[in-house]
């Protein structure tokens, strides 16, 4: 993630937590996914080209002002989630999807990986009925033409107010990457995502 990437969450903060923000010229929107553990979801999109932005975060829950602490104890109702900043004319929300899609295991309820918990679901919590209908379009093709055996559990839900998390977390994969691909790998996530997708969608 280049400088401007890392500053623009912090500019946009107060524009990034309300559900449904795009600029008046349409040239940057907000998508917002759950994937299990945030620090694992950053990287597939931060390479994407016209991703602005992506911001580590909670969101879908209750108490305002979560910390770290209270959301990993499964006490708040928040999800471990990113928000992203994008421009839709580089980059559709369908793809955002296909992303999402090929980076977590769609098929556990209320856990990713190692991870278990709520607030460690995976959901797609869309800002309007444009991603709604994407979203819904995008689970139901997944369900009848996916890879998976199992039912799709992943849940699609209006956007509520987002939390960035606390600073550390932040890009992690870059501030400490041999800590980052041990936990990946500790936890499954690659060999999964191998085993489904194959070696060239591992992150």
């Amino acid at each position: 993630m280049n400088p401007t990437n890392q500053i623009l969450p912090f500019l946009l903060l107060g524009l990034i937590a309300i559900p449904g923000f795009a600029d008046e010229n349409n040239t940057t929107a907000t998508a917002t996914f759950a994937g299990g553990c945030f620090w694992c979801m950053e990287p597939p999109f931060d390479k994407l080209d016209g991703v602005i932005s992506t911001t580590s975060g909670y969101t879908g829950g209750q108490k305002i002002n979560p910390t770290y602490e209270q959301v990993s104890a499964g006490s708040t109702g928040h999800t471990e989630s990113l928000q992203i900043i994008y421009n839709p004319k580089k980059v559709s929300y369908e793809k955002l999807l296909d992303v999402f899609w090929h980076n977590i295991d769609p098929t556990t309820d209320d856990a990713q990986f190692c991870d278990h918990g709520d607030q460690y679901r995976s959901e797609i919590f869309y800002h309007d009925d444009d991603q709604r209908r994407l979203a819904e379009t995008s689970k139901e093709k997944l369900s009848k033409d996916g890879p998976f055996d199992k039912p799709i559990v992943t849940r699609i839900t209006a956007a509520t107010t987002f939390y960035p998390a606390e600073d550390y977390h932040q890009d992690y994969y870059q501030k400490n990457p041999i800590r980052y691909k041990y936990y990946r790998f500790r936890c499954g996530r690659d060999q999964f995502l191998e085993s489904v997708w194959g070696e060239s969608e591992k992150e």
